[in-house]
């Protein structure tokens, strides 16, 4: 079901539109030779394999995360240490950076996930799962647009018809408003961790639990 999912999820998502980079489709130049689109299609594959009890949605995918990983709120150094459920410990690089990329908001989420015990049962996406960077700056990270944001409703929609026992927890007021745009009220609306936001996240999750 998982490999279905996912090729029907990444068939929803726009390639080729000026400012936003689709992992699933588009090459990046950091991308190390085994980094391609497929490559992060399989690990989506890999991270959709769960009967998830929650569905966190964030706002969109960052350049040092999900540009990379193909996963939301993952980062190339999270995946080589074998931090992500369902995923191997990377056998080499995703990148051609000198480090492996970090991402803050990747590494208070995961870290939130383990502590309350819910990260094997919770599936990670995000209100656009795409990158949307600022101009000729691929290597950037910028709010979308309400019309981007948009682009992003019918995955999210195929997402949460394929696992309607899920619960879905809103990450950031960019995924609360499309949801319920949608007409779908998440059981949470809870702060974004990025921009000072750590403490609040994880205390709204807590509360959650």
């Amino acid at each position: 079901m998982s490999n279905a999912l996912a090729e029907c999820l990444i068939q929803t998502l726009p390639c080729g539109v000026t400012g936003l980079f689709n992992p699933y489709r588009d090459h990046c130049a950091q991308d190390a030779p085994c980094n391609g689109p497929d490559a992060k299609l399989s690990r989506l594959v890999s991270h959709l394999s769960c009967e998830p009890e929650f569905i966190t949605c964030g706002e969109a995918i960052g350049y040092a995360g999900g540009r990379y990983s193909g996963i939301a709120f993952t980062s190339e150094r999270l995946l080589g240490e074998g931090a992500i459920p369902r995923i191997p410990a990377l056998g080499s690089r995703l990148t051609k950076r000198k480090l492996p990329f970090s991402e803050p908001s990747a590494t208070i989420v995961w870290k939130t996930l383990y502590r309350l015990g819910i990260a094997e049962r919770t599936i990670l996406w995000n209100a656009v799962q795409l990158h949307p960077y600022k101009k000729d700056t691929p290597l950037s990270n910028r709010t979308p647009t309400p019309d981007e944001v948009a682009l992003g409703e019918p995955a999210l929609r195929l997402l949460i018809e394929a696992f309607p026992k899920a619960k879905i927890v809103a990450v950031g007021k960019k995924s609360d408003g499309l949801l319920r745009d949608m007409g779908i009220i998440p059981i949470a609306a809870v702060r974004h961790p990025a921009n000072g936001g750590a403490t609040l996240f994880a205390a709204g999750m807590k509360e959650l639990m």
